[in-house]
């Protein structure tokens, strides 16, 4: 019965998304037919409906309801309570729930905080975003229902469990926040569709957008952050980032995205860029799409990615066609009535945010290149080709270290009017040089290649930038803007951490792979590995070897390392649990290997041992991008607040 409720609300959430549209494009139309608040009353309903359909299928799982398919398949009778919960998102139909009922807050946001000053467009908006949700919601219910039967018969005694990769904590974080972002930005997509079909002026529209995006894009930012450590820590290879396909199915709309917000505040302040603004708006939600294709069809193969028939990718394909070619279509007919703003100078602060956006969208079309490509070779039967790492640092890197260069200028140029010249000669860049140098001078001791010290320069170069600007953001008079000139400080620094961050990672001296039996030890740097004990350390539904590595340096001890090798019964899969030991100079990264049998019948594991520098840059860099975003976006909310109250 829980199911069939499961199934009513997800339709009746279907119904309702109906009504949003309809009612919410007749208001726009007719602002006194009284449909507003239909629209509005319907767009919380479908939320509330949603909300609860998820509620009941994460009941679901903590009951193991096995007659449900989408349970059977997903989860274990002997699996951890905190998986069973997590697995609700875990699978494809489960995951498009959760997006499909975040999609629907989103309508509802947009229904209560969107444009009071323009109730057309916050309506025409509401309605788009009711549009989006019949699209998904559709998809969802007719060929991914989570909450489908199976026969009776085939009903499983224990479950087919969960993919072992994914019983992590990290499951709890990375899925929803990532979907977060990936969903929030369609918000910036129905407002800059809505301002093209109303042809509303550029600023009003830009206004809108902006705190969506920079909403989006922060928890863009935690999620892709978040998927990054998971694989570093979880998958047992060593790196933190693999230009993985699906992993660039996330970072193209990151892309995007960061060049909307900084588009929108171009466009806000001074009306330059209006259409550049609404494009990108467009955009950026298209590319999530395009991921959810990615990821569902089953044309990729991925360790993140779903593996599903291509019946239902052919759906999403269509969905992605009918999201991206009916808004670039709405585009070519209505962007000439946004309006255009002031002219510039070339070195005003327009024109550098130009060019950043136009090194961001650049990188962000190299990427989607690179990810597509094979597609379309395969597809039209050309030679198979892999598209790796190689192609992606040879031409995405020169675009991101064009940006850490102008990065720091930005600040200190005035609107309109040409800076550079003063900014250039200033004490300022001579200030930021200073890091930069001392920098790559450490890279090049760590015996770094000349892109690890050309990266280390400008990561120290974009550091410094970004903390100068934090510190003169003091003076600022207006509270709103110190706090969103903040945000830009701390976003802008995490950027120039990362750079660090990668940088130093690239040095990383080659792993150490020896067999060891229980008293043996192996040598990395300077630091000695002793495997003291082998024991078993078996879970709830996974049988476990772990090995006691015992680390000590220049004689001293300095802790203990506990990987472990495990066989998941349910799922009859090995896994590798890695351990790694931070410091501030790196990680000692730590894996078990299989058995092996020696001639004196003596058993030994392999040990493998790699030293990652400076890692721990690249997360607090995430971190502080992440904050970045959320004290912009609580400047944007103070200054709304008080214009409000005037």
């Amino acid at each position: 019965m829980i199911a069939e409720i499961g199934r009513f609300l997800a339709a009746i959430a279907l119904v309702l998304s109906l009504v949003q549209l309809m009612a919410g494009w007749r208001a726009a139309m007719v602002p006194a037919s009284g449909l507003a608040k239909v629209s509005a009353r319907a767009a919380q309903a479908a939320t509330a409906a949603l909300a609860i359909a998820f509620g009941l299928l994460i009941y679901l799982f903590v009951v193991s309801d096995f007659s449900v398919a989408y349970v059977a398949g997903h989860s274990h009778v002997d699996k951890p309570l905190f998986y069973k919960i997590a697995a609700a998102w875990g699978g494809h139909e489960g995951s498009m729930l959760l997006w499909c009922t975040l999609m629907a807050a989103v309508g509802a946001g947009l229904a209560a905080y969107g444009p009071k000053g323009d109730p057309g467009l916050r309506l025409r908006a509401v309605a788009i975003q009711g549009g989006l949700q019949l699209l998904f919601l559709a998809f969802l219910v007719f060929t991914s229902n989570p909450f489908d039967r199976i026969a009776i018969a085939d009903i499983p005694v224990q479950g087919a469990d969960l993919n072992p990769i994914l019983q992590d904590p990290a499951l709890a974080l990375h899925p929803p926040t990532l979907y977060l972002g990936y969903v929030g930005i369609s918000a910036a997509y129905s407002l800059a569709l809505a301002g093209l079909i109303e042809g509303r002026g550029g600023r009003l529209v830009a206004a809108a957008i902006r705190p969506w995006a920079i909403g989006a894009w922060t928890a863009l930012t935690a999620g892709i952050a978040l998927g990054a450590w998971w694989a570093y820590y979880e998958l047992g290879w060593g790196g933190w980032w693999f230009w993985d396909p699906v992993e660039n199915a996330s970072f193209m709309p990151w892309l995007v995205s960061a060049a909307l917000i900084h588009s929108a505040i171009a466009t806000q302040r001074t009306g330059a860029f209006p259409g550049w603004t609404a494009l990108l708006g467009l955009l950026a939600f298209s590319l999530s799409a395009l991921g959810a294709f990615l990821v569902r069809s089953g044309v990729l193969t991925s360790v993140h990615a779903f593996a599903l028939d291509p019946e239902r990718g052919m759906w999403i394909l269509a969905i992605l066609a009918i999201l991206a070619g009916g808004g670039l279509a709405v585009f070519g007919l209505r962007a000439t009535k946004l309006g255009e703003g002031d002219g510039f100078e070339p070195t005003s602060r327009e024109a550098f945010i130009g060019l950043n956006n136009l090194f961001l969208a650049v990188t962000a079309g190299i990427v989607l290149c690179g990810t597509i490509y094979p597609l379309f070779a395969d597809a039209l039967g050309w030679r198979s080709v892999s598209v790796g790492a190689p192609y992606f640092n040879q031409t995405a890197t020169p675009m991101m270290a064009a940006l850490l260069i102008l990065l720091p200028f930005a600040p200190y140029l005035p609107w309109r009017s040409g800076g550079m010249k003063r900014a250039a000669f200033s004490w300022r860049p001579l200030v930021w040089a200073i890091p930069g140098t001392a920098a790559g001078l450490a890279v090049l001791l760590m015996g770094g290649s000349v892109l690890a010290i050309a990266g280390a320069v400008l990561g120290g170069w974009a550091l410094a930038g970004a903390v100068t600007d934090l510190v003169e953001s003091r003076i600022l008079a207006q509270l709103p803007a110190r706090i969103s000139a903040y945000g830009r400080g701390l976003a802008h620094a995490g950027v120039g951490l990362i750079a660090l961050g990668a940088a130093a990672d690239s040095t990383g001296a080659p792993e150490v792979v020896r067999a060891l039996a229980e008293g043996e030890t192996m040598v990395i740097g300077t630091r000695t590995v002793a495997l003291a004990d082998l024991r078993r350390a078996d879970g709830s539904n996974y049988l476990a070897d772990q090995a006691q590595l015992v680390v000590t340096e220049n004689g001293r001890r300095t802790g203990v390392l506990t990987p472990e090798r495990r066989f998941y019964v349910a799922a009859e899969q090995n896994t590798r649990e890695v351990d790694i030991q931070t410091t501030l100079s790196g990680d000692l990264y730590a894996v078990l290997g299989e058995p092996r049998q020696r001639e004196d019948g003596s058993v030994a594991f392999e040990v493998r041992l790699s030293f990652n520098p400076m890692t721990w840059l690249l997360g607090f860099g995430a971190l502080m991008i992440a904050l970045g975003g959320l004290t912009a976006l609580t400047g944007l909310a103070i200054g709304r607040r008080r214009e409000a109250k005037t």
